[in-house]
């Protein structure tokens, strides 16, 4: 089920009213997550719901193995490798498994071997990166001792299937929502309005802003072999606006709606686009992943206690795992290891990113120097980002071929016109972009309340109407969110 269709718009007051007026008790409003969280995720294919099942079981069951061995040490070690190994499979199979066998078959067709073995094309399921990775986490946390096992099965259930959550993130820690499923929850009136206000900024991003950008990046994309080098970084800056308000929507969405049910999930976006270098942009954008690999991989390969080039390894090792984790692509690998090069390069060069404080902190505008850092950071990001919408690794090198090689619009479909398309098109991202400038203190770019009651309802019935005649204008296009895929 899509947070942007008919069907959640229907569901959501039903589950709502549900938990707070029905199922009032802990157990009971946990028993309805579960079941709501199943109908959310079986609207797209009930069959899945097996995989997820099976997941939650083999994990719940870890935990209480891993407290079962309590005075064994390797027998806790042995069944923690087997959930992951076993979890790792699951993810290898449904995920990866057509990307190798056609790699396989493609090498062994150089070498002039033609095998006729019978391949099999399997389908993805939604968000299966989302809540192995949530699933994992319970078990070594359990392992680690970071907290203890649980032995309710519809709490810990809740917590993998979680709706707002499931598909798409943000990737949460037991230690942070399993222990929400096991204290009784209140309705507070301000918190739910306050998750209202984020979700109609998530809605907004999505529809306004990341579904219109949509329409002219995937008209203009497979043209731009006949596009000037301009038009294409235009092209590039207008993804670049599209992916992050179609994944920090969704997460918002998330967030917001989390909230509406008396649950605090982890922040996942942090305004990066006002990041003063690549190290400061991801700890800013998909908190809850890059942090995940942050301390489940690069802290046990010994993160930054090692020399210069272990630490180096380190960041290639966990970039290049980044990359097959966003898809079975060339692109998302290389995307991850140009990213893991620039974090290399700052590491080397000994650059300073560890800021205490928002970028002007206490002052209106960025300093020269603030300014600069922003505008190469971005810059560097568009490149990333070209490289990760790129369908493959020659179309990837063509485009930025392209957009290096040929600066200025020569005429034909890479006229003025394309330019002055792009330009308008990034317009709203722009207003974005000022509107979170303003408010980059908060939590999310919408969360100051507007003090006038009556223009603060103003603002909220036009960024309804807007998102709804989006809405309605892109509904022939596939506007599910982005990072489904993965």
């Amino acid at each position: 089920m899509l947070f942007n269709s008919f069907e959640f718009v229907v569901f959501l007051p039903i589950v709502f009213l549900l938990y707070w007026f029905v199922f009032r008790s802990r157990r009971w409003q946990n028993l309805l997550v579960v079941a709501a969280s199943y109908v959310f995720y079986g609207w797209w294919d009930w069959r899945f719901l097996f995989l997820i099942v099976f997941t939650s079981l083999c994990s719940f069951a870890s935990g209480l193995l891993i407290e079962h061995f309590h005075n064994h040490r390797r027998r806790q070690q042995a069944v923690s490798a087997a959930n992951i190994v076993l979890n790792i499979a699951i993810l290898g199979v449904f995920k990866y498994y057509n990307f190798f066998v056609d790699n396989l078959t493609a090498l062994l067709g150089a070498m002039g071997y033609q095998p006729d073995w019978v391949t099999t094309d399997i389908i993805l399921p939604v968000g299966i990166s989302f809540y192995t990775f949530q699933a994992l986490s319970y078990s070594i946390d359990v392992y680690q001792r970071k907290l203890p096992a649980t032995h309710d099965p519809i709490e810990f259930f809740a917590y993998i299937s979680f709706f707002p959550q499931l598909v798409a993130g943000p990737i949460e820690r037991a230690t942070n929502l399993l222990p929400q499923f096991q204290r009784q929850r209140t309705f507070d009136y301000a918190k739910a309005v306050d998750g209202c206000r984020q979700m109609l900024w998530g809605f907004f991003k999505k529809l306004v802003i990341a579904d219109n950008c949509a329409v002219v990046v995937n008209e203009y994309w497979p043209q731009y072999a006949d596009l000037p080098g301009v038009t294409l970084f235009l092209l590039g800056v207008l993804f670049t606006f599209q992916i992050y308000c179609d994944f920090s929507g969704y997460s918002d969405i998330a967030i917001g709606c989390a909230r509406l049910f008396g649950f605090n999930l982890m922040r996942n976006f942090n305004f990066p686009y006002f990041s003063r270098s690549i190290p400061e942009f991801w700890r800013r954008w998909h908190i809850s992943l890059t942090t995940w690999f942050r301390d489940y991989i690069y802290f046990p390969l010994g993160g930054s206690r090692c020399d210069r080039w272990k630490i180096i390894r380190n960041v290639y090792i966990v970039w290049a795992v980044s990359g097959l984790w966003h898809g079975a692509n060339w692109t998302f690998v290389c995307w991850g290891l140009f990213h893991a090069t620039l974090l290399a390069l700052y590491n080397l060069l000994g650059i300073n990113t560890k800021y205490q404080h928002v970028v002007a902190y206490g002052r209106l505008l960025p300093t020269v120097k603030e300014a600069l850092q922003m505008a190469l950071t971005f810059v560097l990001a568009v490149i990333g980002w070209i490289i990760f919408r790129a369908e493959t690794m020659t179309q990837a090198a063509g485009y930025l071929g392209h957009m290096f090689r040929n600066p200025l619009p020569y005429g034909g479909i890479g006229s003025n016109s394309g330019v002055v398309v792009m330009v308008l098109a990034l317009l709203p991202g722009i207003a974005l972009l000022i509107v979170e400038w303003f408010n980059r203190r908060y939590e999310y770019g919408f969360q100051r309340v507007i003090p006038n009651s009556m223009f603060r309802h103003l603002v909220y019935a036009a960024m309804i109407y807007a998102a709804y005649i989006s809405y309605m204008e892109t509904i022939d296009n596939d506007n599910q969110f982005i990072y489904f895929q993965f």
